[in-house]
C-alpha cells in the first residue's frame, strides 16, 4: 500500500488523498506501469491533468501489485471507468534487451528498481480489473497499447499476436497522442452512452461482432490468414502504413473468426498550436511524487526535468521507428511564448544550474508540417518527405527554430541551451542557409554532436529509410567547418546499428572498414530491436519489404548477430574470434594481416610479439598513436549529447 504524503499538488494516489478532496468516488482511475511523475514528458501526467482541467475527478494508481486484486481497488469502483497504460515504454522493451536478457534497471520506477510492473502490463492490468469489476469500461492508452492495437509481430514470442483488445478484455484503445480521443470518450461516458456504442471516435480501436455500421471500411487480411502466411501480414502492414494520416485514412477492419472483428478508426486530427500550448500550460508540478523520495526519486525524470518539448510528430520516415504509427507524420508545435514561459519557470527551480538540456521532440529541428498542403489534405500516402531525396515541396527552413533558440539562450539565468533530441542531418543539408549549422556549433553543442547515420551501406540505408551515406559525409564536413569557424574543437559521434534487415556480414564488414578509417571505436553497439509496428520489424518477421514486395535478407541466428556486433568493435580482444569467423564467412581474410587496412593481426605473430616485450620500440608505438590521432581528426567536428538525428 502506498504511504500517504498529504501533498495535494499531485492527483490522489491514496484513499486519504481522495478523502481530503471530499470526493466520494473518482470519475476515472488511471493505472500506470510507471511511477507517478507529474511532468509533461509522461503520458500519465498529460492525460490525467487534461481530464482534471475539464472537470473530471482523476485518481492514479501507479505500479499496482498485479498479483493482488486489492491493489486496483484503492479508490473503489470509478464512476466512468479505468484508464490503463503500461507507461512511457512498452513493458517488454522496458524489461528485456534485444538478446532477450532481463534488464537490471527500470528508469521509470523508484530508485530504478526492476520488477514493479508485469510483462505485457496492459493485458495483465486490464484482466485484473475485469476480474474485480465485470462490466466497468476499460480504455487502454500509451505506446504499448497504441502499437499493439491490431495484429502485430511479437519478437519475444517470435509469433504474430492478436490485437491487444482481445487479450486484455478492454473495451477501447486510445491510440497515438490521446488528448482528443480521451476527452471524447469521457464526454460520451459522462453523457451516459454505453462504452459498446463508442464506435465513432477518431483515434480509437474497438471490437464488435457486426461491421455493417462501419462506413467505407478497408478489410485487412484476417488474423487466421496472417498466421497461416506471413506474406499476408506484410500485405496488411502496407495497408495500415498508408492509413496513418487523419485526413485520408479509412476505417480498418481485422477479422478474428468466432471472436468477431477489431475496427480501427482513422487517427485523431493534429493539435493546433493553441491546443498544444494549452496542454503544456496544465498545472504540472514537474516532479516525481514525494512518496518516492526515500528511494532517490525516479531516474528517468533527470533526463527530461530541464528539457523543453517544442514539437511532436515526425516526417523523417525511419523504417525502424514507430512514430509513423504513434505520433504521426504531421509535425505539431508549441508557440515561442509557451516554451519561453516554461523555461522561465524552470529557471526558478532551486536545482536549475543554468543549463537547458534540450529543446526539441522526435526531431529537434522540425518546427512545422513539411509542406503547406498537409493540414488540409494530409501527408502523401505513397511517398516520403525526406527519403530517398527531399521532396520538392518540402519546406526547409530553420529560421523559426533558430529564433526560438536565440530567445531561450538570452533568458536571465540561462547559461547554455543544448540540443540533445537529435537533428536530421539530411534536413540540415537541404537548407542552403548555413546559419543554423553555424549557431548549432557555436552555442548548442556540449562537446560531442551525436548524429545517427545508422550505417554506411547504401543498400541497408535504403531499407532503413535513411539518406545515402554521401549525405552524412557532406554533413560532417560542413559541421567541421562550422566548428572551426566557432573556434572550437568538437566531435561528431555517429550512432550505428547492426543486424538491421538487409544487413549481412558483408555489409557489416563494410561498416567495420568505415569505423577503421574513422579511427572511432563505438563504446556501445546497438543491435536492431524488432519492436511492435515498425516497418523494419515487418521486414524482420516476413522477409519482405511490405511497401515494395521485395525480398529482404535478415540476420536472425544469434551467431551471425553476435558477429555483426563484434565487427563494430573489432579492436576489442574479446571480439577477435567472432570477427575472424565473420571474415572467414565473407571470404575477406585479406583484412587479416599487417597492412594499414587490416582489421586483425595474424594470431601467432601477435602472440610472438607480446612475448618479445611490449616496450621494444617506443618510437613505433608513438607513431601508431600519431596515426590513430590522425584518423580521429577526421571527425573532430561535434560536442553535444544529442540523441538520434
Amino acid at each position: 500500500m502506498v504511504e500517504d504524503t498529504g501533498d495535494d499538488r499531485f492527483l490522489p494516489i491514496t484513499r486519504q488523498d481522495m478523502k481530503r478532496r471530499h470526493w466520494e468516488e473518482a470519475d476515472f482511475v488511471y493505472i500506470s506501469g510507471d511511477a507517478y511523475v507529474d511532468h509533461s514528458s509522461y503520458g500519465t501526467a498529460i492525460i490525467s491533468r487534461l481530464l482534471e482541467r475539464y472537470g473530471y475527478r482523476i485518481a492514479v494508481i501507479p505500479q499496482p501489485d498485479w498479483k493482488d486484486e486489492a491493489s486496483i481497488q484503492v479508490f473503489g469502483r470509478p464512476k466512468l471507468g479505468f484508464l490503463v497504460s503500461a507507461g512511457n515504454m512498452d513493458s517488454m522493451v522496458n524489461h528485456y534487451t534485444v538478446s532477450k536478457k532481463r534488464r537490471s534497471e527500470d528508469a521509470y520506477s523508484p530508485g530504478g528498481r526492476i520488477g514493479l510492473r508485469p510483462d505485457r502490463a496492459c493485458i495483465v492490468y486490464s484482466n485484473l480489473i475485469r476480474r474485480v469489476y465485470k462490466d466497468i469500461p476499460i480504455i487502454l492508452g500509451g505506446i504499448e497499447a497504441s502499437l499493439r492495437r491490431l495484429a502485430h509481430y511479437d519478437y519475444w514470442e517470435d509469433r504474430l499476436r492478436r490485437s491487444i483488445l482481445l487479450d486484455s478484455g478492454a473495451d477501447l484503445v486510445s491510440y497515438g497522442m490521446g488528448e482528443r480521443s480521451v476527452l471524447a470518450i469521457a464526454e460520451a461516458l459522462q453523457a451516459g452512452i454505453p462504452i459498446k456504442e463508442l464506435t465513432y471516435i477518431a483515434g480509437t480501436v474497438y471490437k464488435c461482432h457486426d461491421i455493417s455500421h462501419v462506413q467505407d471500411p478497408v478489410i485487412l487480411p484476417s488474423y487466421d490468414e496472417m498466421t497461416d502466411c506471413s506474406r499476408r501480414y506484410a500485405d496488411s502492414f502496407a495497408i495500415q502504413y498508408i492509413h496513418t494520416d487523419p485526413f485520408t485514412a479509412r476505417p480498418l477492419v481485422e477479422s478474428y473468426g468466432g471472436h468477431g472483428y477489431v475496427v480501427q478508426n482513422p487517427p485523431s486530427k493534429p493539435l493546433s498550436m493553441q491546443e498544444m500550448d494549452d496542454v503544456y500550460a496544465l498545472p504540472f508540478t514537474g516532479e516525481a511524487h514525494p512518496v518516492y523520495a526515500a528511494e532517490g526519486g525516479v531516474p528517468s525524470l533527470s533526463e527530461v526535468r530541464f528539457s523543453l518539448t517544442s514539437c511532436r510528430g515526425c516526417y523523417g520516415g525511419c523504417s525502424f521507428c514507430a512514430l509513423t504509427f504513434h505520433e504521426g507524420r504531421i509535425v505539431q508545435c508549441r508557440s515561442h511564448a509557451s516554451i519561453i514561459e516554461e523555461a522561465k519557470r524552470m529557471t526558478q527551480s532551486a536545482d536549475f544550474k543554468g543549463y537547458i538540456h534540450d529543446v526539441g521532440g522526435p526531431t529537434a529541428d522540425f518546427r512545422g508540417p513539411s509542406c503547406d498542403k498537409q493540414l488540409k489534405k494530409g501527408v502523401c500516402p505513397n511517398r516520403q518527405c525526406l527519403f530517398p531525396e527531399p521532396c520538392p515541396n518540402l519546406k526547409v527552413d530553420h529560421k523559426d527554430y533558430l529564433s526560438l533558440l536565440r530567445k531561450l539562450r538570452s533568458l536571465p539565468g540561462v547559461k547554455k541551451v543544448f540540443v540533445r533530441s537529435g537533428i536530421r542531418f539530411d534536413y540540415c543539408m537541404a537548407d542552403p542557409d548555413p546559419r543554423f549549422l553555424n549557431e548549432l556549433a557555436a552555442y548548442h553543442v556540449s562537446g560531442q554532436l551525436r548524429v545517427a547515420p545508422e550505417h554506411v551501406s547504401d543498400r541497408v540505408l535504403t531499407l532503413m529509410g535513411k539518406p545515402p551515406h554521401r549525405v552524412y559525409l557532406a554533413f560532417t564536413k560542413a559541421f567541421e567547418k562550422a566548428t572551426k569557424r566557432a573556434g572550437k574543437e568538437q566531435y561528431a559521434v555517429p550512432y550505428f546499428m547492426s543486424s538491421h534487415p538487409g544487413c549481412g556480414i558483408r555489409e557489416a564488414i563494410e561498416l567495420a572498414e568505415y569505423i577503421r578509417d574513422l579511427g572511432y571505436m563505438p563504446e556501445q553497439v546497438q543491435d536492431f530491436y524488432p519492436t511492435p509496428s515498425t516497418l523494419s520489424t515487418c521486414m524482420y518477421f516476413t522477409g519482405i519489404h511490405p511497401l515494395t514486395g521485395e525480398k529482404v535478407y535478415t540476420a536472425k541466428a544469434p551467431g551471425e548477430k553476435a558477429i555483426q556486433r563484434a565487427l563494430m568493435q573489432y579492436r576489442r580482444p574479446e571480439m577477435r574470434e567472432l570477427v575472424l569467423e565473420g571474415l572467414r564467412r565473407a571470404h575477406r581474410m585479406d583484412l587479416v594481416g599487417y597492412g594499414p587496412k587490416c582489421l586483425l593481426r595474424p594470431e601467432k605473430t601477435e602472440k610472438k610479439t607480446s612475448r618479445s616485450g611490449a616496450g621494444k620500440d617506443r618510437g613505433s608505438q608513438t607513431k601508431s598513436r600519431r596515426n590513430k590521432d590522425q584518423h580521429t581528426a577526421i571527425h573532430k567536428t561535434g560536442k553535444s549529447r544529442n540523441k538520434r538525428g
